[in-house]
C-alpha cells in the first residue's frame, strides 16, 4: 500500500485513499491510528484529496482533526491546491474549518487568491473575497491576483470566465494600474494577449492606456505584437480601443515595420504582414482587411 525509496517512505496508506477517493478506507486507516496531519513524501493526506478534488475525503480529515493550514514540503497549503473548478466544495470546506484565505505559499508568496486568479476560477475568486482575501496582496515577484488574472487569460476562448474574475476583483478595490513583473500592468498583459473585453473592463476602471512597462513599453505596443498571434480574431478591435482612450501615436520601433500618420486616422501595419492595411479613426475603426467581424471575433471561440 505503500513505496518505500532505500531511505525516505514517498507516500502513505492514508494519502493514497485521499487521493483517490476512497472514503471508507481512509476512515478505517483513521480509526487504526494513522497520523492525520503526517507529512510524508512532501505532503499530507489533506493535500491529496483537495488536489484531487475529492470533497467527501477532505471533509473526514477534516472531521478528524485535519489542520487546514498544514503546508506541503514545498510551502503550500491545501487551500492552494483548490486549481480545478470542481474543486471550489474542497475550497468551501478548508474556509468553513479555518483555512487562512490570504496564506501565501513558502517560496513563491502566492496566495490562494493569485492561483484562483490565474487559473479564471471565478467562483473560487468570489468566494476568497468574501472570505476576506486581500486583492492587493503581492506574490514574490510583485503581481497582484488580477496581474495574474490578465496574464493568464493567454486563449482567447477563455476572455469570458477571466473578465468575470477580474471584474470581481476590481469590485473588490484591485488596483488597475499596478505594475508587477517586468513592470507590466494587468492592461499590458490584456493587451498581449489580445482580450479586447478585458481591456476594456480595465480601462473603464481607469487603467492607463499610456503607461510604459519596465522596458517602456506601453500597452499598445503589447497589443501590436500579438497581431501575428491573434491576427484570427480581430486584434485590431483592442488597438482601436487603446486610441479611443487616448493612447499615444504609435511607435515605428515595433517590429521595425509600423508606420503612423495620415489624415485618415492611424494607418497601422503589422510588422510581419499577417494584417492587411486598415485604419484606425480617433472614434473606432474601419476595417479593410480580411477579418471576418462576424465570425472572428466572437467571444469564446478558441484559437
Amino acid at each position: 500500500m505503500w513505496v518505500l525509496s532505500p531511505r525516505t517512505q514517498q507516500t502513505s496508506a492514508l494519502r493514497i485513499a485521499a487521493a483517490r477517493g476512497y472514503e471508507e478506507c481512509a476512515r478505517h486507516l483513521l480509526l487504526r491510528g494513522a497520523e492525520v496531519d503526517a507529512v510524508v513524501g512532501g505532503r499530507g493526506a489533506l493535500h491529496d484529496s483537495v488536489a484531487a478534488p475529492h470533497p467527501a475525503c477532505a471533509r473526514l480529515l477534516l472531521s478528524f482533526g485535519a489542520d487546514p493550514n498544514l503546508l506541503s514540503s514545498d510551502g503550500s497549503a491545501p487551500l492552494h491546491l483548490c486549481t480545478a473548478p470542481d474543486s471550489l466544495q474542497c475550497a468551501e470546506l478548508l474556509l468553513a474549518h479555518g483555512a487562512r484565505v490570504n496564506l501565501a505559499t513558502r517560496e513563491r508568496s502566492v496566495t490562494a487568491l493569485h492561483v484562483a486568479a490565474a487559473r479564471g476560477l471565478a467562483a473560487h475568486v468570489g468566494l476568497y473575497l468574501r472570505h476576506g482575501a486581500d486583492p492587493a496582496l503581492r506574490s514574490g515577484q510583485g503581481e497582484t491576483a488580477l496581474n495574474a488574472a490578465c496574464s493568464g487569460a493567454e486563449r482567447p476562448r477563455e476572455g469570458p470566465a477571466y473578465c468575470l474574475v477580474a471584474e470581481r476583483l476590481l469590485a473588490a478595490g484591485a488596483d488597475p494600474a499596478a505594475a508587477g513583473r517586468k513592470g507590466h500592468t494587468p492592461l499590458h498583459n490584456a493587451c498581449g494577449n489580445a482580450q479586447f473585453a478585458l481591456a476594456r473592463l480595465l480601462l473603464r476602471y481607469g487603467a492607463d492606456p499610456t503607461a510604459p512597462n519596465g522596458a517602456g513599453d506601453t500597452p499598445m505596443d503589447c497589443a501590436l505584437r500579438a497581431v501575428p498571434e491573434y491576427r484570427r480574431h480581430c486584434p485590431e478591435r483592442t488597438i482601436a480601443l487603446l486610441l479611443e482612450h487616448g493612447a499615444g501615436p504609435v511607435r515605428p520601433k515595433v517590429g521595425g515595420g509600423v508606420d503612423t500618420g495620415g489624415d485618415e486616422g492611424t494607418r497601422l501595419w503589422s510588422a510581419v504582414g499577417t494584417l492587411e492595411w486598415w485604419d484606425v479613426a480617433s472614434v473606432g475603426y474601419r476595417d479593410t482587411g480580411p477579418c471576418d467581424v462576424g465570425q472572428q471575433c466572437e467571444m469564446g471561440m478558441g484559437r
